[in-house]
Formats: C-alpha cells, sequence, structure tokens
C-alpha cells in the first residue's frame, strides 16, 4: 500500500497518448506526464538547467530531451544524463486509478 496521503487528480489517462509527454498544472505546479509503455511518470516541467519546459522537448524511451540545450533526463528517476545539465529533475510518485493518474505532491 502507498504511504503517501497527498494524492492529486493530474490526469485522464487517456489524455496520455503512449510514448509522448504532456504539459499539465497541479496545485500550482507545472508538471510532465509521460506514458511510456503503459506506464505513466511525472516530473517537474520546468529543465533544472534553463527555462525550459520538459514538455515541449523529445521522448525516447525513458529519456526525456530538453528543447532548448538537448539535454536529457532519465524519468523514471530524474537523474541528468548528460550535459549541460547538472542537477537531477524532480520526480513525483504515480498511480492510476479508474482511468484517471494520480500524483503524490508529498
Amino acid at each position: 500500500m502507498s504511504t503517501h496521503d497527498s494524492w492529486v487528480e493530474a490526469a485522464a489517462l487517456d489524455e496520455l497518448p503512449d510514448d509522448d509527454v504532456k504539459g499539465v498544472q497541479v496545485q500550482g505546479l507545472d508538471l510532465a506526464l509521460y506514458r511510456v509503455q503503459g506506464e505513466v511518470f511525472a516530473t517537474d516541467d520546468m529543465c533544472t538547467h534553463a527555462q525550459a519546459r520538459l514538455c515541449e522537448g523529445f521522448l525516447e524511451g525513458h529519456e526525456i530531451e530538453c528543447p532548448l540545450h538537448q539535454g536529457r533526463f532519465d524519468i523514471r528517476s530524474g537523474k541528468a544524463m548528460c550535459a549541460p545539465l547538472t542537477e537531477d529533475l524532480r520526480v513525483y510518485p504515480v498511480k492510476i486509478e479508474a482511468g484517471r493518474v494520480f500524483i503524490a505532491l508529498d
């Protein structure tokens, strides 16, 4: 069972195309939702290197490429994969219930 008590609805699952990314706003936070091989992941939407929205980037497998400087993050861990990125990306726990995507913000 999940220990998170602040699950917030972020989107409908059918709003997320497979192997794509979508920007959403949840309680004032800009987040990016990714759907890869049926699994959903969530990260902050803003690149840690420059003011670029990752939802406008290029998703390949489990990596999102920033549209500005081509830095890549692993969407599962938030790990910065290459230069010019030096700071990891915040990731959020995700659960799917009744066709809705929920994110834990705590």
